[in-house]
């Protein structure tokens, strides 16, 4: 596990920046929305595939068998995304294009920390993989920033 500690708090930090812009830049209940509503579901969900036996995390400290610095990881990149598409639309067609650019930046991503060791897959699910990394993992981001983002949209 290649720097496991250097890496949670590289995501920690860029979770924390993009919730301190938040904080400045937008009402509070879209910040509690995005960043507090985002971070229960993400939590949940990781929790759940954790929970199935899907997914081991390797970098402490956990709670439920989810590293807490994962939380910074989800709600920052959906924030980054959210702000990104709102240059350009507004609404549910921001949303939807959120959805889209969070989960293009895990499939470019996700199979860093598999291959850096940082999290396993653990699951024997059938269907796809893409560089170690299941479908279902694909679906779940899908699912979880298009909830994520639709809770802040839903309140600016």
């Amino acid at each position: 596990m290649r720097d496991s500690k250097q890496f949670a708090l590289a995501t920690v930090s860029i979770g924390s920046l993009a919730l301190g812009h938040a904080v400045l830049t937008w009402p509070t209940s879209a910040v509690l929305a995005l960043f507090g509503g985002g971070a229960v579901v993400a939590f949940v969900a990781e929790a759940a595939v954790v929970h199935l036996g899907w997914l081991e995390h390797h970098i402490g400290p956990k709670l439920a068998g989810v590293p807490l610095y994962v939380l910074f990881g989800w709600t920052g990149v959906v924030y980054v995304a959210v702000r990104t598409v709102l240059l350009v639309t507004s609404g549910w067609p921001a949303v939807i294009a959120a959805t889209g650019l969070a989960t293009t930046y895990d499939l470019l991503t996700d199979h860093r920390g598999v291959e850096e060791g940082y999290w396993t897959y653990t699951d024997d699910l059938p269907g796809p993989r893409y560089r170690a990394v299941p479908w279902w993992n694909f679906a779940g981001w899908l699912l979880i920033s298009t909830t994520t983002a639709g809770l802040a949209l839903s309140v600016l």
